[in-house]
């Protein structure tokens, strides 16, 4: 994809993968790099930066004699989520309109 994907954007797809359920990083990671390309080294920080803020938070269950970290958003990443997906909306609406001469699809 010759587009970068923002920090904003990157946070907003961490919390609608984690919104839908709880999930581990790898699990997380796996659902942005087969959609987006996005490694695993890129997605650590935005998940230690989320749960830093109030948005995620973790919790570890045993697997396989290991600790897996899970992270669950939390009703502070609820609200940032549904506030980034109407700022998308407006963004999309916008580019839109440049790209197909004032069509939204």
């Amino acid at each position: 994809m010759i587009f970068s994907v923002s920090a904003a954007l990157l946070d907003t797809l961490v919390l609608c993968v984690v919104e839908r359920r709880d999930s581990y990083g790898y699990e997380i990671s796996q659902a942005l790099r087969d959609n987006l390309g996005i490694s695993e080294s890129t997605l650590y920080p935005v998940l230690r930066r989320l749960q830093r803020d109030d948005c995620l938070e973790v919790y570890d269950v045993e697997y396989s004699g290991r600790n897996r970290r899970y992270y669950r958003i939390t009703d502070r990443g609820r609200s940032q989520l549904q506030m980034y997906i109407g700022e998308w909306l407006d963004y999309k609406v916008r580019i839109d309109k440049i790209l197909f001469g004032g069509a939204e699809k």
